[in-house]
């Protein structure tokens, strides 16, 4: 018996059951591909970010910065490309940047969650219907004549819409713990990552405040500091009256 035999002796519930599985499987796709491009870089990304900002804080921001197609690059290069920042801020934008990519990394989630709900309720609903079909057409007198094997056939018939529902709702089950998995290592990832680089900040932090005002400085003395060279105004200056002696 083919696919589509069964798919047509499951009843009304198996169109909805096709939608769900079309929609869990295009959430499964992406997310793979997702993980697939993250899972693969990211450990580089750090490596090379917390080696940079040991010897060269801009070389770090410049890592992180080529890096900001992935969630990791955005999460390091949130303190980095801030001009003026102390210990404080460095942990804020660190910690806000991480939650932010965390809630991306779980997009998807909510429509599995909801497929591996709804599914089992709608099979087990279509082989209730299927039943009442049934035994809306089996007569007492049928049975008794040798008419039970027609029953028999179609209280079977009616049982595939629960068996499809369990497949769509165990495989969405499956990703749905995997993806769970992921992101869960993320967050070790975040954590350990971003506490390393603060580490580092806070024994080698970059001295943006003294360079700063070290250039504020001198362009306020170049500014007030009176020039030696003469007027070269374009007005002419008005002539000096004689000595009268």
């Amino acid at each position: 018996m083919d696919i589509l035999n069964l798919f047509k002796e499951g009843g009304p519930a198996m169109w909805p059951l096709l939608a769900l599985s079309i929609l869990s499987l295009s959430v499964i796709f992406e997310r793979l591909w997702f993980w697939l491009r993250i899972l693969t870089q990211e450990k580089e990304i750090v490596e090379r970010v917390l080696d940079a900002a040991q010897d060269n804080w801009e070389l770090a921001s410049e890592i992180a910065q080529r890096a900001t197609d992935q969630p990791i690059g955005r999460f390091l290069y949130a303190p980095l490309r801030l001009q003026k920042i102390d210990a404080e801020t460095f942990r804020l934008a660190l910690e806000s940047t991480a939650e932010d990519e965390l809630a991306g990394m779980r997009r998807g989630e909510k429509v599995l969650e909801a497929v591996i709900t709804l599914a089992p309720l709608l099979g087990l609903l279509g082989t209730v219907l299927g039943l009442i079909d049934t035994l809306k057409a089996i007569n007492i007198g049928d049975i008794a004549t040798g008419g039970g094997a027609a029953a028999t056939r179609g209280i079977g018939q009616s049982l595939i819409s629960t068996a499809a529902g369990l497949i769509v709702a165990i495989a969405s089950l499956v990703f749905y713990r995997l993806f769970q998995g992921f992101v869960v290592n993320q967050v070790k990832l975040f954590h350990k990552a971003g506490n390393e680089l603060e580490l580092l900040y806070r024994q080698f932090p970059p001295n943006f405040t003294n360079s700063t005002s070290a250039m504020l400085s001198e362009t306020t003395r170049d500014s007030y500091t009176p020039s030696s060279k003469p007027s070269t105004s374009r007005f002419p200056q008005p002539p000096e009256p004689p000595n009268q002696s």
